[in-house]
């Protein structure tokens, strides 16, 4: 675990955080008609994923706008939803007021709450942004044992993200982050066993792209649902689905 690089990763992600706060989701690929059906069903993921029910107090981690927030808190009892960002929380807290939610300007790699605190732990595309040992680490200790851990993100295997991930011009004009990075599932799954999860899985989805004209969309979706039952060639799917037991 680098705490320096770290620290380096969460200086860029809070310029970045700053410099996105007024077109974030659009940057996301959430604003689009097929984007809030990726973010809906994403949601419905971490739901299922984490096992959230009404009394369980979740953390959310990489809230940026809140737009999982909302949802999810309509789920549990209570959430508390942190990121590195003022900026994005601002927008947040202005998007939502419901009374079970609280946002928390925190670092992913050294969160401030205590041991066992949480019965669920879930981020959309967060991880990717981190020292992933070091927030696992963290993401470990506050997950109480028994308990799940759910995210999403974008898959290395990915034609386009693994051309997006690691071509700087490319990444700057698409609106990334400079640290951000992408998975392969085995390093991921090696990296969660260390960390001490067990029961862990990733499974491969989405191949509906967020540009997709409205008129393609369900046939798109149609042919992506086929697509991700295919053992060889779900694995370029667009991104990664993660759930794991303390």
């Amino acid at each position: 675990m680098n705490l320096e690089n770290a620290k380096e990763i969460i200086a860029s992600e809070k310029i970045h955080g700053k410099s996105i706060k007024d077109r974030a989701e659009l940057i996301w690929g959430w604003s689009t008609p097929a984007g809030r059906l990726r973010i809906e069903r994403r949601i419905g993921m971490l739901k299922e994923g984490a096992k959230i029910d009404c009394n369980h107090k979740v953390l959310e981690l990489g809230c940026g706008t809140g737009l999982v927030s909302r949802k999810i808190s309509g789920f549990c009892k209570e959430l508390i939803a942190i990121d590195i960002s003022d900026e994005l929380l601002t927008v947040a807290r202005e998007k939502s007021c419901k009374p079970n939610i609280q946002y928390l300007l925190q670092d992913i790699h050294t969160l401030n709450f205590k041991d066992d605190s949480f019965d669920a732990v879930i981020g959309s595309s967060i991880l990717h942004h981190s020292e992933v040992e070091k927030a696992l680490g963290e993401i470990y200790r506050v997950l109480k044992p028994g308990r799940y851990i759910a995210f999403t993100e974008p898959n290395m295997l990915n034609p386009q993200i693994m051309f997006q991930k690691n071509i700087p011009f490319i990444k700057k004009m698409l609106g990334d982050s400079p640290d951000e990075t992408a998975f392969f599932r085995w390093g991921l799954k090696r990296r969660l066993r260390k960390s001490g999860f067990t029961n862990i899985t990733i499974i491969p989805f989405d191949f509906l792209h967020p540009l997709t004209p409205k008129f393609l969309i369900k046939i798109i979706s149609r042919i992506g649902n086929t697509l991700e039952r295919m053992p060889l060639l779900r694995e370029i799917a667009g991104s990664l689905f993660i759930t794991a037991e303390k």
